[in-house]
């Protein structure tokens, strides 16, 4: 064999996936990201994502595990963390000792969290002060439509889900950003100092209260009282992100991509979840492990 017949026969050849499938999988294929597109949109944060894992698991007939619980073969089971770490796992056949297939995968994605007191008022705005979560661009998140999701926990111990900007018709919020011909300065930085991280603070509102004091401060802590029955203090004890409030969508003329918020890791979180729900009769015991913290070093005890 020449050189030339002998570098075809060894060199990995790099080539699409579409040049390889057969119509009735590409069908299927397209099926298949239309429920991922769905997970993405109702999955934006580490809790969501496991609410929304529980509820497939159980459409699946998977009940909850508590430690102690006595397992049996073909049970299906699925351990809630806290609510940001989710384990689902099938019991096979054969003896844990003789293996067991484990899929893992992360459901927290970068984003900004608002700090424990972040409600400000400045130059005629109402501000949420914020702290970003995981390795971001910061210049990519000015000037982008923003939803806030997450917990409240009151001063009477009770829980408020709390979601503002992803249904029709809910205000949104952004970033603020300089206007091109009033950036000549900023624009003359490198790129990791266009926006600096104090800077990554959301716009809230411009109408004032009437009060003599805290005049912005005041009108959207009255609206957030009214919708959630929260004050001030209850940021304390809150987790609430900011994300970005587009949906999945369809990318490219021929639609052959997904444009989405959070594919890391969520495309590995929600192909792991369908294989472990959808498995038939295992031999070895099948799990699914959805964690968090992994944008920020793997720590905690949800991590």
């Amino acid at each position: 064999m020449n050189a030339k017949d002998l570098k075809k026969e060894l060199e990995y050849k790099n080539k699409s996936a579409f040049d390889s499938i057969t119509e009735d999988e590409l069908e299927r294929s397209f099926a298949y990201a239309e429920s991922y597109k769905l997970f993405l949109d109702n999955a934006k944060t580490e809790r969501e994502a496991v609410k929304y894992a529980v509820a497939m698991a159980k459409r699946k007939g998977y009940t909850e595990y508590s430690f102690g619980d006595e397992l049996s073969e073909g049970g299906k089971y699925y351990y809630n963390n806290r609510g940001k770490q989710l384990v689902i796992f099938k019991i096979g056949e054969e003896s844990l000792e003789k293996g067991a297939y484990i899929m893992a995968a992360h459901i927290d994605s970068p984003r900004l969290d608002l700090k424990q007191n972040p409600l400000y008022e400045d130059s005629g705005f109402g501000m949420f002060k914020t702290h970003y979560y995981g390795g971001i661009k910061k210049y990519q998140w000015t000037a982008m439509p923003m939803s806030l999701i997450g917990v409240v926990y009151k001063k009477d111990g009770t829980k408020v889900d709390f979601t503002i900007g992803e249904e029709a018709g809910d205000p949104i919020f952004c970033v603020s950003d300089l206007l091109p011909h009033l950036a000549a300065k900023q624009m003359q930085k490198k790129g990791g100092e266009l926006i600096e991280g104090e800077s990554l603070n959301l716009i809230i509102g411009s109408m004032p209260d009437d009060c003599e004091k805290d005049k912005f401060k005041t009108s959207v802590m009255k609206l957030l009282n009214e919708k959630y029955g929260i004050t001030e203090d209850d940021f304390v004890t809150a987790e609430i992100e900011a994300v970005p409030a587009f949906k999945a969508c369809d990318l490219g003329l021929d639609r052959s991509m997904v444009g989405g918020y959070g594919q890391d890791d969520r495309v590995c979180a929600y192909t792991a979840l369908r294989a472990v729900c959808e498995s038939e009769n295992p031999k070895k015991t099948v799990a699914c492990v959805l964690v968090d913290k992994e944008e920020i070093g793997s720590m905690g005890n949800t991590g």
